[in-house]
């Protein structure tokens, strides 16, 4: 089943549960995604949708780092929740040393030897990690090998 098309059925079992916060999150996910269909024109394939849902877990960590400056734990459990929500979609992370051999191979098949080379390394690891791991922890550690 798509990613897209599995989203969709978890909303409506979260009407018919009766389930106000989680069919919330879900559906301004649905709403991204469409968004983002709509604006580019095309179908999203999981890939894409991993993508906007990366994005939207991004948006509420930020969020969070704000709400928590300006002490309104409210609203940081309420983003922490949907942060929940959310990750239900995305693969499982990978293991540090998963990452780490992931880096290694990466930076050996492109040849890379300063951080000037980081792009080319991005550019292997990017499409093999995306959704299962922090691209900027990943970004970070790439730089710390290569520099």
């Amino acid at each position: 089943m798509a990613l897209k098309d599995r989203i969709t059925e978890d909303m409506k079992s979260a009407m018919r549960a009766g389930e106000k916060e989680r069919l919330g999150t879900i559906r301004l996910a649905l709403a991204a995604i469409k968004q983002r269909e709509v604006d580019e024109r095309i179908s999203l394939d999981d890939t894409q949708v991993l993508a906007v849902l990366e994005k939207m877990i991004k948006q509420r960590r930020e969020a969070i780092t704000q709400f928590q400056s300006g002490a309104r734990a409210d609203l940081v459990a309420k983003e922490s929740a949907e942060i929940s929500v959310l990750q239900q979609y995305l693969p499982a992370q990978m293991s540090e040393a998963e990452i780490d051999t992931l880096i290694q191979e990466a930076i050996q098949s492109t040849g890379a030897a300063s951080v000037k080379d980081m792009g080319k390394v991005m550019a292997v690891v990017k499409p093999k990690a995306q959704g299962r791991a922090d691209m900027g922890a990943l970004s970070a550690r790439i730089k710390q090998k290569l520099g």
